[in-house]
């Protein structure tokens, strides 16, 4: 079936390609020594510009000393007679513009049509196995709205990359093991020893939220005080404080009540700790799923300690000599890559620290095969990208084949006004809460309308407008007016695929098929770049148009053939919407 579906993209007609042929045979007569010289062609910004341009004759100027619109000229002159061209024409120091006759304007709405949700899908991943990774939070409470965003451009750019020819795996990085999970267990135990008057001084330090509460209940109601013990006994475990800055203080204390917690709980420290990472994972995959983002893989961090990787990892580069010991510790040396200091991977008390981890998940992801890997990163992670190359590198993996795409912050708004994003209580705006607020459909797509690495300013009640400043609004209602007008025609779309386009000719109708034909070429240039925010602008661009048409022209006219045709081109805009839409996980509603 993808076999076929590749075969008649293929066969497709491509006004790209046909020009570039054609200028191809030009150039053959014109300058044969240089046959082989690149050929570009771009869509002029302005449409009065032609439907194409090439700067091959600049390019030649200098190797033929010959001025370029000279060069332009005699390319044109040589160019293979084409029944698709209306006119070529040389325009500023020498550029060529192609401007297409109508019929190959038009012939896409028979293309679309016919390929459907096929239509745009690319042979550019020939199957290239690619693993993109985002979210990854630690599973320690609810996703929060920053999460969203990396959730939205992870699932969204996962879908591209896909629709453009590649075998991609959608993987989440569980961080199931070290000390931030140790402070949510702790956090839920002492909730749970206070339940049953044992209140414990709870640290500023440690989680706040009302979730590690309900977690505390769920642990009392299940096992009663089968976990409690006197809050003195607690204390008495914690070893006393050395003064030192109030920060190192505070982790100081924290880690004495984890280890307290440790040893007067034994068996019962391992329950709680996985009590707490089943429901926040648990909570995490549902909140996920009803954002429309689905993973192939939940990858398990304790599984590298448990299979040994790490130690297998840190090994290898010990081996290789890039680890040294200081003061107990051992040290990578990631100065040697471009690193701006030295990273431990094994603290002096033995325990291996979260770089050492990290290193042998990327040494993993190698190892699996992937012909290119996409980390998608918060912004604040922008430091650790020098260190995790360097460490690939040491391990002679090809680093060039990672790729980190960072995803800036979020700010809410209402209108004029800044929502807060947190509080003292240490609760915050969650991916759920907005979800909820706002709908699905307007959060994907609000989280498409800036390019990862910028600040994105979400204001609510814009994404909760039906008005045409609301950009999710005005792509979908491009949609459900489509299908209104189908719905009134009440015909058959097998009418539609066979209809003559010959009656598109007004400026409006050429202009939209214009902007359906560049369709592919926005989803091939939107996954080299990893940009699906392009898809968004794309869609933006083609409501747009619709809407311009459809205001200043009627489809249902009387006469069958013209009306056929407008029906045609139509439906076939509906069908870029739909499968642009849905690479962005946004639905194309049938009626609004």
């Amino acid at each position: 079936m993808i076999l076929l579906c590749f075969a008649r993209i293929a066969m497709a007609f491509d006004p790209k390609s046909h020009l570039s042929h054609l200028l191809k045979r030009a150039l053959e007569s014109v300058a044969p020594q240089h046959k082989d010289a690149a050929i570009l062609l771009e869509r002029p910004k302005q449409a009065s510009h032609g439907d194409f341009a090439s700067n091959l004759a600049l390019q030649l100027a200098k190797a033929l000393q010959t001025n370029p619109r000279e060069i332009a000229q005699r390319l044109i002159r040589e160019l293979p007679p084409s029944p698709w061209l209306d006119a070529v024409e040389v325009a500023g120091a020498g550029f060529i513009n192609f401007r297409l006759a109508a019929a190959a304007k038009t012939r896409v709405v028979q293309e679309i049509l016919e390929l459907g949700a096929n239509y745009g899908r690319s042979r550019l991943g020939s199957g290239s196995k690619m693993q993109v990774e985002f979210v990854s939070a630690n599973p320690t409470g609810p996703l929060h709205v920053g999460h969203g965003r990396g959730a939205a451009y992870g699932a969204s750019l996962a879908a591209l990359l896909a629709f453009a020819g590649y075998a991609v795996t959608r993987e989440y990085y569980v961080n199931d093991a070290g000390r931030q999970m140790d402070i949510l267990a702790l956090s839920c135990w002492l909730r749970y020893l206070a339940l049953f008057d044992e209140p414990v001084p709870f640290p500023g330090n440690a989680y706040q939220g009302d979730y590690v509460t309900d977690m505390a209940r769920q642990i009392g109601a299940a096992h009663g005080r089968d976990y409690v013990h006197p809050a003195a006994a607690v204390l008495a475990c914690v070893p006393a404080g050395e003064g030192g800055p109030p920060e190192a203080a505070a982790d100081a204390h924290l880690d004495g009540l984890i280890k307290a917690a440790k040893d007067l709980l034994g068996e019962g420290w391992v329950y709680i700790h996985q009590h707490v990472l089943t429901e926040q994972l648990a909570d995490c995959r549902a909140d996920l799923e009803e954002f429309g983002v689905h993973f192939d893989v939940w990858f398990s961090e304790r599984s590298l300690y448990d299979t040994g990787m790490v130690q297998k990892a840190v090994a290898v580069l010990e081996r290789k000599g890039h680890i040294y010991l200081q003061d107990g510790a051992k040290w990578f040396r990631s100065t040697t890559f471009g690193d701006e200091k030295d990273r431990v991977v094994q603290r002096d008390n033995g325990l291996y620290t979260y770089f050492a981890s990290d290193i042998a998940y990327h040494l993993n992801k190698f190892e699996r095969g992937f012909d290119r890997i996409v980390d998608i990163w918060g912004a604040d992670h922008h430091g650790y990208i020098p260190r995790v190359r360097g460490a690939l590198l040491a391990l002679d993996c090809d680093a060039g084949k990672l790729d980190v795409a960072l995803v800036q912050f979020v700010s809410l708004w209402r209108g004029t006004e800044k929502v807060s994003m947190s509080t003292r209580g240490g609760e915050f705006v969650t991916l759920r809460e907005l979800r909820r607020e706002v709908g699905n459909d307007a959060c994907r797509f609000f989280y498409m309308l800036r390019k990862p690495e910028q600040a994105l300013d979400f204001d609510l009640e814009l994404a909760k407008s039906q008005s045409n400043d609301n950009p999710v609004y005005y792509v979908q209602y491009a949609h459900a007016r489509v299908r209104s007008v189908l719905s009134q025609w009440g015909g058959a779309a097998a009418e539609l695929a066979a209809a003559d386009t010959a009656p598109l000719v007004g400026e409006r109708e050429l202009a939209l098929c214009a902007r359906l034909a560049a369709f592919p070429e926005v989803i091939e240039e939107a996954a080299r770049d990893y940009a699906p925010h392009s898809i968004a602008f794309y869609l933006k661009d083609a409501a747009a148009d619709f809407h311009s048409y459809y205001n200043a022209e009627r489809i249902l006219v009387d006469d069958p053939s013209q009306r056929l045709a407008r029906l045609a081109l139509a439906a076939a805009l509906s069908q870029v919407l739909q499968n642009g839409l849905l690479i962005l996980g946004v639905s194309a509603p049938e009626s609004m």
